[in-house]
């Protein structure tokens, strides 16, 4: 008599994870580049608006994805001012005060807000022992690494600090609303959202920045923009959901682990940042949190049918 054993994901779904990986955490070292020449909400209107238009070119129609951008376009707009608009902003303008792998960290975050959010807010996802333990690392992470700008003037601005934090909240929110669109195609809600938020940044780029005064930016950092809007943006969604379909959600929430070495990588790499050692033992804290609140660290015990899931947000 045979028996059937369960194996986990294939080198296909690693190869993914790792290279989703590496494009969401290349959006904090392409932002990091750009708001050099473009301001933040420039830069975060050239990004959505991109990355709407390459989803909109790969679906073709497909899905019906226009009638049901129609019919659900008030909920896209929540979604694209909580999951695009709101987080984005922060980020980079965070980003004009602190380097790539430091956002990156304060943004790996976004877990243990979305799990302190889904306990408010909903009635299937309450805290258990190891998501108290998961979140209070992760929060015990995010004072280390915001306590010196408290305490120390040379430290970067406290304001710069908090915003990637506030990115991860807003981000918190969408998880848990995005439930919502548990229903529809992956692709069409990521179109819906990006296409929604783009069409907010719009006047608010034009009242604010008012880019027929700025100078156009350098030929890199129009590279750099392409690469954040078409790689990080609109072919990161695409590889994300290929992900979920082929090994699930809690195999894809892998990916918040990966994003803040990569982004580090690339900014000791080409931008010539460091770490210091709270920053470090910062990282180290929220990625406990992270491994906790994923099961991949055992608090205590628990029955063979609880499982941790965290949600990803969509960067």
């Amino acid at each position: 008599m045979k028996t059937t054993t369960t194996s986990g994901p294939g080198a296909t779904v690693w190869l993914l994870l790792f290279v989703l990986g590496l494009l969401w955490g290349g959006s904090f070292f392409f932002a990091r580049i750009a708001v050099a020449q473009v301001p933040p909400f420039t830069l975060v209107f050239v990004r959505l608006a991109l990355a709407a238009l390459a989803l909109h070119v790969y679906l073709s129609g497909r899905f019906d994805v226009y009638p049901l951008l129609k019919q659900h376009w008030r909920s896209f707009a929540v979604l694209g001012l909580i999951n695009n608009a709101i987080p984005h902003t922060l980020i980079f303008f965070g980003q004009t005060e602190i380097g790539a792998g430091l956002a990156a960290i304060l943004n790996a975050t976004t877990p243990i807000f979305t799990v302190l959010i889904a306990n408010r807010f909903t009635e299937d996802e309450k805290l258990s022992a190891a998501k108290i333990v998961g979140c209070l690392l992760g929060l015990a992470g995010t004072v280390v690494l915001i306590g010196p700008g408290v305490f120390t003037a040379t430290a970067a601005p406290l304001w710069a600090l908090l915003l990637p934090v506030l990115a991860a909240l807003s981000y918190g929110f969408a998880a848990t609303y995005g439930k919502r669109f548990r229903t529809l195609p992956a692709p069409v809600t990521a179109t819906g959202q990006l296409t929604a938020s783009s069409m907010m940044m719009l006047p608010l780029m034009l009242l604010v920045d008012q880019p027929w005064m700025l100078t156009f930016p350098s030929l890199a950092v129009v590279g750099v923009i392409l690469a954040l809007a078409l790689l990080s943006t609109a072919f990161a969604y695409l590889l994300y959901f290929r992900i979920l379909a082929l090994a699930g959600a809690t195999y894809a929430s892998l990916v918040t682990l990966l994003v803040p070495p990569s982004a580090i990588l690339l900014g000791v790499v080409f931008l010539h940042e460091r770490l210091d050692v709270a920053e470090i033992g910062g990282m180290v804290l929220i990625g406990l949190g992270l491994l906790v609140l994923n099961g991949m660290l055992k608090i205590g015990t628990r029955s063979p049918s609880a499982k941790t899931r965290v949600p990803v947000p969509d960067r």
